[in-house]
């Protein structure tokens, strides 16, 4: 136990530029608390003391503002940073070194009584106020960008972005990764592309000399380009 105690704050003295000492950590960080009470919850949960469990997960909740079901699992070195609003339901499975930011959600999506949460692999960051929901998993080393919603498996390496969650990069490799803002924008990189090709296609028009209203517009745009289908099919807007 307090081998795991010393893990979790040399964890957090590699993730969190604002620690200063050990000492503070483990007396100031809600994050680190919750994880511990649900410990303590988790080990009463797997041996069938399922109120005593709940009660310790309410007074977590209660003083962390970080709400996690005590039939969850969690892996080691797990982060939460600042934490308030952050819900891992009954079924998540979060694995080791993932660092998760306030308001994010591990919800459910199903009233049966099975596997209705997501599931989390290793390395993973997921951003401020994202919400992972259902019986999905999310792959090693992936980041999920923050505010994100996200509905569907996310293979290796994958950064989701948007509402709903798109997979934009399938690179990312395993790192102690803060910059959960800065990713990359389908939405803007969709539009840039269009009105690219619509400056193009008036150029074409103004050197043939030929006026727009003269051209059939249905087959000047019959053919779409491949980022137009994209955008069509709901990428973005």
């Amino acid at each position: 136990m307090f081998e795991r105690v010393r893990e979790d704050l040399e964890m957090v003295i590699l993730r969190d530029p604002a620690a200063r000492s050990k000492l503070e950590i483990f007396f100031t960080y809600p994050g680190l608390h919750a994880i511990w009470l649900y410990k303590i919850a988790h080990w009463l949960w797997i041996r069938n003391h399922g109120f005593s469990a709940s009660l310790i997960s309410a007074f977590a909740r209660l003083f962390t503002g970080i709400e996690i079901h005590p039939g969850a699992i969690i892996g080691r070195r797990v982060f939460i940073d600042h934490g308030m609003g952050v819900v891992i339901g009954e079924t998540a499975e979060v694995g080791d070194d993932v660092l998760i930011y306030q308001g994010v959600v591990l919800g459910g999506t199903s009233l049966e009584r099975k596997k209705r949460h997501p599931t989390i692999g290793n390395g993973i960051v997921i951003g401020a106020g994202a919400k992972i929901i259902g019986n999905i998993e999310i792959g090693d080393c992936s980041k999920i960008g923050a505010g994100s919603v996200v509905l569907k498996s996310a293979p290796m390496g994958s950064t989701v972005v948007g509402i709903p969650g798109r997979n934009v990069k399938e690179e990312r490799k395993c790192a102690i990764d803060l910059d959960h803002g800065e990713l990359p924008d389908p939405v803007a990189e969709v539009i840039s592309l269009i009105l690219k090709r619509q400056d193009e296609m008036e150029s074409q028009i103004r050197a043939l000399g030929i006026s727009t209203t003269a051209l059939n517009m249905n087959e000047l745009f019959n053919k779409k380009s491949e980022i137009e289908e994209i955008f069509s099919e709901g990428a973005g807007i």
